[in-house]
C-alpha cells in the first residue's frame, strides 16, 4: 500500500491540531483511540473504522496487482482440470464395472441409479480433499508477508504513526487475507456443486464442508499473519506458515503413526480361535489366553482431532445411503471412530463361523455410531491456534518498539 494512501485515509493534517478539532473523516478513530494521556484501550482498541480501513487499503492493493489475477486464473484453472479428470476416472471405473444383464427390467435402472449415486459421493470427497489441500497450498502467501513486508517496504511505521491500534492494523490485515481466500473458494464452489448435482451427497454435507472450509482459510491466513509479525525475512515466514500448515494437514495423522509404538505393548489378552478336527475340518470355535501384542490406539487418537482432513470428514452428515458408503470422508470418519474404541476382545481369530464374525462387524459399527462426534474439539484448537498467532502478531506492533531484528528497516 502507499504512504499517500495511508495519510489521506487515516492521519491528520497539520492544521487540525487546534484543540478540542478533529481531522476530516478521522472523527471515529480519534474517539476510539484518543492520544496519549486519554482514556482508552489503547493497543487493544478495536474499532470497526478502523479495521474497515485497513481492510480496504490491503483489498484495494490486492486487486490492482496483476499477480492476485494470475492466481486466481491459475486456481480456476486447476480446480476445472482436475474436477474433469476425477468426475470422469470415477465414473468410467463405476460404469465399467455394472453389468445389468440378467436383471429384471426395472432393477438395472436402479442399480445404474445407485451406482451413479456411489460414483457422485466418492467424487465429492476427493475434490474436497483437493480443494482443502489447494487452499493449504495457496492461503499461506496471503498474509505470510503481510507485516514483515510492509515493515520492508517502510509502510508499516507510516501505518503506526496514524491513530490506529495495533489490534485494528492485525485484524484488518487479517479480514483482507480471508477475503481474498474466500474469494478462491467462490471460485471452487462451482465445480463442487457441480459434483454435488450428480446425487449421493445430502446438501447438509454441502453446506458444512464449504463453512469448514472457509474457517480452515481463515485459521491459515491467522498463522501466516503472525509469522510474519514474529520473523524479520519474509522468506522465513512463508517457509514457518507452511510448515505449520504442513504439521496441522498430514503432519498430525503422521504422528499420530510415529505413536503407534509408545502405545503398543505385549499382554495376556482373550483370543477366539477356530477348533479343527483331526481331519483339519473347522468345528467351532473356543475362546482362550494368549501372549498378543496390542496397540491401544484409544490412547492417541486425540492426535488426529484437530487436522483439517479429519475435521471436514467428522463435521459432514453421512452420505443418503449405506451402500457404498466408502468415500473419503466416511472412510476417515470411521477410521477415526474405530482409532478411538481401541483394541476389541476378545481378538478375532475364528474366521469360519461367518455369522458370529457378522454379528461381531455390525456390535462394532453400532460402538461406532454411538461415539460422540470430535470435529468441534478439533475446529476449537485449530481456531485457538489461529487466536493465538493474532495475539502474538497484535503484541508485536506495540509502540514503542524495545527491540527490533538486525537490518529492520522502520522507515
Amino acid at each position: 500500500m502507499s504512504d499517500d494512501s495511508l495519510t489521506s485515509a487515516a492521519a491528520p493534517g497539520p492544521d487540525d491540531a487546534a484543540p478540542g478539532r478533529a481531522p476530516a473523516g478521522t472523527g471515529v478513530l480519534l474517539a476510539e483511540r484518543p492520544m496519549p494521556g486519554g482514556s482508552g484501550s489503547g493497543t487493544w482498541s478495536l474499532g470497526w473504522t478502523g479495521v474497515r480501513t485497513v481492510a480496504v487499503l490491503e483489498l484495494r492493493q490486492r486487486i490492482r496487482s496483476t499477480r492476485w489475477t494470475a492466481v486466481l486464473a491459475l486456481w480456476t484453472g486447476v480446480l476445472a482440470l482436475l474436477t474433469i479428470l476425477v468426475r470422469w476416472a470415477v465414473h468410467r471405473i463405476y460404469d465399467e464395472s455394472f453389468d445389468g444383464a440378467g436383471l429384471a427390467p426395472g432393477a438395472d435402472e436402479a442399480a445404474a441409479r445407485l451406482a451413479d449415486q456411489v460414483a457422485g459421493r466418492l467424487t465429492f470427497g476427493i475434490i474436497v480433499f483437493l480443494v482443502l489441500s489447494l487452499a493449504g497450498l495457496v492461503s499461506p502467501a496471503l498474509s505470510a508477508t503481510s507485516i514483515n513486508g510492509d515493515r520492508q517496504a517502510g509502510v508499516l511505521a507510516t501505518l503506526q504513526t496514524t491513530l490506529l491500534s495495533p489490534a485494528q492494523i492485525v485484524v484488518g490485515k487479517l479480514l483482507a487475507a480471508w477475503a481474498t481466500g474466500l474469494a478462491l473458494l467462490a471460485a471452487a464452489v462451482p465445480f463442487i456443486g457441480w459434483i454435488y448435482l450428480d446425487g449421493g451427497t445430502p446438501f447438509g454435507r454441502l453446506v458444512v464442508v464449504l463453512a469448514v472450509l472457509a474457517l480452515t482459510i481463515l485459521v491459515v491466513c491467522a498463522i501466516g499473519l503472525g509469522w510474519s509479525a514474529i520473523t524479520a525475512r519474509t522468506s522465513s515466514s512463508a517457509v514457518l506458515t507452511y510448515l505449520t500448515v504442513a504439521f496441522l494437514g498430514p503432519g498430525l495423522p503422521l504422528l499420530f503413526a510415529l505413536s503407534v509404538p509408545l502405545v503398543t505393548e505385549n499382554r495376556s489378552v482373550a483370543v477366539r480361535q477356530q477348533l479343527y478336527t483331526a481331519e483339519g475340518a473347522p468345528t467351532g470355535c473356543q475362546v482362550v489366553q494368549e501372549e498378543r501384542t496390542i496397540t491401544y490406539t484409544n490412547r492417541s487418537w486425540w492426535l488426529l482431532a484437530a487436522s483439517p482432513y479429519v475435521v471436514v470428514a467428522d463435521a459432514s452428515p453421512k452420505p443418503l445411503s449405506a451402500e457404498g458408503s466408502d468415500d473419503p470422508m466416511s472412510v476417515i470418519r470411521d477410521a477415526v471412530r474405530e482409532a478411538r474404541l481401541g483394541p476389541r476382545f476378545p481378538l478375532e481369530e475364528c474366521y469360519g463361523d461367518l455369522a458370529r464374525s457378522q454379528q461381531f462387524d455390525d456390535e462394532r459399527r453400532a460402538q461406532r455410531a454411538s461415539l460422540g462426534v470430535t470435529w468441534p474439539y478439533g475446529l476449537a484448537a485449530d481456531l485457538a491456534l489461529g487466536g493465538l498467532f493474532v495475539v502474538v502478531a497484535v503484541r508485536r506492533l506495540r509502540t514503542p518498539t524495545r527491540r527490533l531484528p538486525t537490518g529492520t528497516r522502520v522507515a
